[in-house]
């Protein structure tokens, strides 16, 4: 499921886990984001996505564009005006 999700078009991967506190603050954030699709990745349920993308530290934010990583990744906290830049600048 994860591919098809994230084969075509903008969208943010949002790993994460249920106890961490940074992540929950995140997420409002990310839901008011417009143009993307937002894929929350719990990191204890998909360990191996976490592997793939090499989150060491969460939450953790990357960007795909048809399937391929585009930009930084982001580590932290954001704000919305910089994600919605960066969503903006990617479409």
């Amino acid at each position: 499921n994860f591919e098809q999700e994230t084969q075509t078009g903008l969208v943010l991967l949002d790993f994460g886990a249920k106890w961490c506190g940074p992540c929950r603050v995140l997420a409002p954030v990310l839901d008011k984001l417009q143009n993307v699709k937002v894929c929350k990745i719990d990191i204890e349920d998909s360990p191996e996505l976490a592997v793939k993308y090499s989150v060491m530290n969460i939450p953790k934010l990357i960007f795909l564009k048809d399937g391929q990583e585009i930009g930084k990744p982001l580590a932290g906290i954001q704000k919305q005006t910089v994600l919605q830049g960066l969503v903006d600048e990617y479409s």
